[in-house]
């Protein structure tokens, strides 16, 4: 098997070169989408292998530096190649992804097919969290219902991989902390969170509820506000100041805070005197937004760095 996936990485890894080769075949292709045709049976298998590695992951992963951290993807495939050529790949490279690797783009399966592989391969050099899209309460609605609709079109409606991706998202584990001084979430904190070990007592199976601190991890965002807790604009969880920003990580013995969830212009973006930062690592999101994407390093030294990407036109 792990012959077999190690092929089926490297052919993904081919992305360019092929939507190249189409490209030169038939100019009118250029701006449209690209996509594989991996079929049902392989997605069913990968999701079904990784739900029980997942499910055999704590709440709170524990990872040693160096790492590379992801924000989100959502399905920008090409660009997650794009910083993948620069980070190295496992097991050379260890990498942390933060959630939401479906919806809006063209290319969820790619994206969550080779994470799959990936994670099969390299369980200890691939880190994968959920994020606010990793539930169909989400993902059923913002594109990647449509793409597994679409491309598996030929399969019973109870094969389609689209539940099994599910089942497999709904198992990720919901946060990490590196080298005992690095927090990792989605979206950010609860008022039900004091201690990093409180997300431990989650029943983390399901789908997001409405509220709680499991919607809270994957919701929630940071924002200068009066209280340490106010109602946010998404119409879900709250916004956290930095006041309570600095009440978690002094009960935690924690210095920083790194997560994903919001757009930002340059791809990264601190707050709170350099105690949180919000990484995206999907460039010209949805294919509009002009803005960057990145990726943050921590080294051995636990000293932060960035690469950068800009947008291309490529789809």
């Amino acid at each position: 098997m792990s012959k077999n996936l190690i092929s089926f990485v490297n052919h993904l890894l081919t992305y360019d070169s092929q939507y190249d080769i189409i490209i030169k075949k038939n100019p009118k292709m250029i701006g449209r989408p690209f996509r594989f045709n991996i079929n049902s049976n392989t997605m069913n298998a990968l999701a079904l292998k990784c739900k029980k590695i997942f499910s055999d992951e704590p709440n709170v992963l524990e990872i040693d530096a160096p790492i590379f951290l992801y924000g989100d993807i959502h399905g920008q495939f090409q660009d997650m190649i794009r910083f993948l050529r620069i980070t190295g790949l496992p097991p050379k490279s260890k990498l942390l992804f933060m959630g939401d690797y479906v919806d809006r783009g063209h290319n969820s399966i790619e994206v969550v097919a080779l994470l799959f592989a990936m994670k099969i391969l390299y369980p200890n050099n691939v880190f994968i969290l959920r994020g606010n899209h990793e539930c169909s309460n989400v993902n059923m609605n913002y594109g990647f219902y449509q793409e597994c609709k679409s491309r598996f079109s030929n399969v019973l409606k109870t094969d389609n991989p689209y539940y099994a991706i599910n089942n497999a998202l709904m198992s990720l584990p919901l946060s990490a902390v590196v080298g005992g001084k690095v927090f990792c979430v989605h979206g950010g904190l609860s008022p039900e969170l004091t201690y990093v070990d409180d997300i431990n007592k989650i029943d983390r199976f399901q789908k997001i509820p409405n509220s709680g601190l499991l919607a809270d991890l994957l919701w929630s965002d940071p924002k200068s506000v009066e209280k340490d807790w106010a109602e946010n604009d998404r119409g879900i969880s709250y916004y956290y100041n930095e006041k309570a920003i600095d009440k978690f990580l002094m009960n935690n013995n924690l210095d920083l805070i790194c997560r994903a969830h919001q757009m930002v212009v340059n791809g990264y973006h601190f707050f709170n005197n350099n105690r949180l930062v919000t990484i995206f690592s999907a460039p010209n999101y949805c294919g509009n937004c002009g803005n960057d994407g990145a990726v943050m390093k921590i080294n051995e030294n636990y000293e932060c760095s960035f690469i950068i990407i800009k947008p291309t036109n490529k789809k």
